[in-house]
């Protein structure tokens, strides 16, 4: 599956402007207490590369990961989210920066969202690197947005197709 060919739809250098820009975002809420929770696994790149921009910004915020599933191996949503793995720390009064890799249906992010506004949290604000706005199921909208995004599923920068791609430095389309 590695040898296809990949058309890129965001670079590196515009996916790093872009980090840049979503921090200084980011920074200007002047959230005290911030966790930035990210969810596995495709933020880890975004999720990493935002976090190292925050820190050459001034900010300084306590990380967390929760790994939650709706497409297993699948393309498309199962219409269920399943926790994988939970986060650590007590976010009781905490605010909270939900960091996610691609904004679709919402399903994943909505529950990640009021699952810790439900354990406590102080507020829980969305960033996330891609949004597919037609492809809503639920009600949400994120705080941060790195791009709009096309309909068309997405690898790269941490996100895949059957677990392959995640290396690729850019968010790109598998070519057919």
């Amino acid at each position: 599956m590695s040898t296809r060919k990949i058309k890129v739809l965001f670079d590196a250098e515009t996916i790093a402007r872009r980090n840049a820009e979503l921090v200084e975002e980011i920074k200007a809420r002047q959230l005290d207490n911030l966790i930035v929770v990210a969810v596995l696994k495709g933020s880890f790149v975004f999720a990493a590369d935002l976090l190292r921009a925050m820190h050459a910004a001034g900010l300084s915020p306590e990380v967390e990961f929760v790994h939650l599933s709706s497409y297993r191996a699948a393309t498309t949503s199962s219409g269920t989210v399943a926790i994988l793995q939970d986060v650590e720390s007590d976010v009781r009064g905490r605010n909270i920066l939900l960091v996610d890799d691609i904004l679709e249906s919402g399903r994943t992010l909505a529950f990640a969202k009021d699952l810790l506004a439900a354990r406590g949290a102080k507020q829980v604000l969305t960033c996330v690197l891609l949004e597919k706005p037609g492809k809503r199921a639920v009600n949400i909208h994120a705080d941060f947005i790195g791009f709009d995004c096309p309909d068309v599923f997405v690898v790269g920068y941490g996100m895949d197709v059957a677990h392959s791609y995640r290396e690729l430095p850019f968010v790109g389309v598998v070519e057919k």
